[in-house]
C-alpha cells in the first residue's frame, strides 16, 4: 500500500493556477555576494541577447528607441501590431535630402523594428549604456514589471513617430477600467460553487485582451517621458529647420539689398543728403534784427 501511495501523481486541484514571476528592467548595480565575480559575464545565449541589446541601444543616437511595456499579447496579436507600425511609418517617409549623402541606387524604405526584450539581460546592457542617466531610467521605469518590447524608428523623423504613436495607440486600445458592478460579478463566479459538486469544472479558455503602454524614450542618450516623446513628435521636420535657419540668415542681407537698391542712381544724393541732416539736427532760427527807429 505504501508502495503504491508513493508511486501515484500528486494530485493538483483545478481552480489552484500556478503563479509566474514577472520582473522589472532594473539598472541598480549588482550585488556584490562572496564567490561572486565582477563585472559579470554572460555565455552562450545570455551573451548573444546582451550583444544583441547593446547593438540597438549604442544606436539611439541615429535611431530612437521607445520602451514599451505589454501584456496578453499572442503571436498573432504581435504580428498584427508589427504591420500596423510598419503601415503607419511607410506613409511618412523622410525625404532624401533629411537623411544626408545617400548612394545613388535606391534604397528600400526603412521600417521600425519591434524587439521584445528579456528584461534582466536588457537592464544589463541599459545600465552599461555610456552617456544615458540611470536615474531618469529608473523614474522612466518606475519599478513596473512584467514584459517588455524595444521599438526601434529607423531615423528622428518627427512626422513618422507621431505616425507610430497614433498606429500603436489605434491597434491596441486602451483597457476602460472596471466598475464596481463588474468587479463583484467576476469575485461572484470565482467563488460560487460549481454546478454539479463531484464533477471537473469545464475548463473556459480565457479571452486575452491585450495591452500595450508606453514608458518612454531614448533619444541621443537622454531619456523621454510620454509627454515629452510627445513634444517631440509635434516638431517640424529637418527640411523645414533647415528653411528656418536659411530665412533667419538671409533676411537682413535681403533688407540691406532692398536698400541700396532703392538709393541706387540718383536717389544715391537724396539718402546720403537725408542721412547728413539726420545725423546734424535741427537747426537754430537766426534771431531777428530791431526794427530801425525814425
Amino acid at each position: 500500500m505504501q508502495s503504491i501511495c508513493q508511486s501515484r501523481p500528486s494530485l493538483r486541484l483545478p481552480w489552484i493556477s500556478s503563479t509566474t514571476r514577472s520582473y522589472a528592467i532594473s539598472v541598480k548595480p549588482p550585488k556584490s555576494l562572496p564567490n561572486k565575480k565582477l563585472p559579470r559575464v554572460f555565455k552562450d545565449k545570455k551573451a548573444f541577447q546582451y550583444n544583441w541589446y547593446s547593438r540597438i541601444l549604442n544606436a539611439n543616437t541615429t535611431s530612437p528607441i521607445l520602451i514599451l511595456h505589454h501584456d496578453d499579447f499572442t503571436a498573432q496579436r504581435l504580428k498584427k501590431l508589427r504591420s500596423d507600425i510598419a503601415t503607419a511609418a511607410l506613409k511618412v517617409q523622410p525625404t532624401l535630402a533629411s537623411l544626408g549623402p545617400t548612394p545613388i541606387s535606391v534604397m528600400p524604405p526603412a521600417l521600425p523594428t519591434l524587439t521584445v526584450v528579456r528584461t534582466s539581460i536588457f537592464g544589463a546592457a541599459l545600465r552599461d549604456l555610456p552617456g544615458i542617466n540611470l536615474a531618469e531610467v529608473e523614474a522612466m521605469i518606475n519599478n513596473q514589471s512584467g514584459r517588455f518590447a524595444v521599438l526601434t524608428l529607423p531615423s528622428l523623423h518627427p512626422p513618422q513617430l507621431n505616425a507610430v504613436l497614433r498606429a500603436m495607440d489605434r491597434s491596441v486600445p486602451p483597457k476602460p477600467p472596471k466598475t464596481e458592478e463588474q468587479i463583484k460579478l467576476e469575485l461572484a463566479e470565482k467563488n460560487a460553487d460549481p454546478a454539479q459538486p463531484g464533477r471537473r469544472m469545464k475548463r473556459v479558455r480565457q479571452v486575452r485582451i491585450p495591452e500595450l503602454r508606453l514608458m518612454g524614450a531614448i533619444i541621443e542618450n537622454r531619456v523621454f517621458l510620454p509627454q515629452n516623446l510627445q513634444d517631440v513628435s509635434k516638431l517640424p521636420t529637418l527640411d523645414t529647420l533647415r528653411a528656418q535657419i536659411v530665412g533667419l540668415i538671409s533676411g537682413p542681407s535681403a533688407q540691406l539689398a532692398a536698400v541700396l537698391g532703392e538709393a541706387s542712381g540718383g536717389r544715391l544724393a537724396r539718402t546720403l543728403e537725408g542721412l547728413k541732416k539726420s545725423l546734424e539736427g535741427p537747426k537754430e532760427s537766426a534771431p531777428k534784427d530791431d526794427a530801425p527807429t525814425s
